[in-house]
């Protein structure tokens, strides 16, 4: 027999600090960005793997602060005069480009006349930086870390995730799951939508069996 699993876990799909769930892996770079107001220079650089939860931290800020939200690549068509007196968030700031004197423009804008908060996969000096002011603004840019979702963080994700959907699975997929997915939360929304639509398909429940056979398929694709 299927058993419901239910938690009482936040809409992971509202990038609001509510629905924002804390884990070991974030909560430091949460603790950060919330004391905002002490950011030495006006400015942090959010630094972590694709689905750590960077942007969801981003749009708490935002809120916070009343601040614009910018992908790094859409700087070259954004007017750079337009923002002052404004925070300003910098989403995926590794893949600046050829943006650089936008961002360097930008970040001494928005340190002088309000904040800026900057979210990447890595380090500044990964970036392929080759505009010297740049590269020494972002050398002094405090950084906070976060780490891939732990097992705890996924495993609420999921269950969260199948509740949602108004999903009945055994109490032992989880941590199947959990030991066989890639480590991120957007992989946790494919591989609940993935099986949702595949248990539908065949009219089977979602089982561990059925589950494997899916995981197999993702891995192949």
């Amino acid at each position: 027999m299927i058993r419901q699993l239910a938690f009482d876990l936040p809409d992971l799909q509202a990038m609001t600090r509510e629905h924002f769930f804390a884990a070991p892996s974030n909560a430091l770079a949460l603790q950060t960005v919330e004391g905002w107001r002490d950011w030495p220079g006006r400015k942090l650089l959010l630094v972590g793997p694709e689905g750590a939860g960077k942007t969801h931290l981003a749009h708490i800020w935002a809120a916070l602060a009343d601040a614009a939200i910018l992908p790094a690549e859409g700087l070259p068509e954004t007017d750079i005069a337009d923002l002052s007196g404004r925070a300003v968030v910098v989403e995926d700031a590794d893949r600046i480009g050829e943006a650089e004197a936008q961002l360097f423009h930008l970040h001494n804008l928005a340190t002088t006349t309000g904040a800026l908060l900057m979210t990447a996969r890595t380090p500044p000096r990964d970036w392929g930086l080759t505009l010297p002011d740049l590269i020494s603004r972002m050398q002094a840019t405090p950084i906070a870390h976060l780490d891939s979702p732990d097992d705890a963080l996924l495993s609420a994700v999921l269950v969260k995730l199948f509740a949602d959907r108004q999903v009945a699975v055994p109490a032992n997929l989880i941590p199947y799951l959990v030991s066989r997915m890639p480590r991120s939360i957007g992989a946790a929304r494919a591989l609940v939508a993935a099986l949702d639509a595949q248990a539908l398909a065949l009219g089977r429940p979602i089982t561990r069996a059925l589950a494997g056979e899916v995981l197999d398929r993702l891995d192949r694709e």
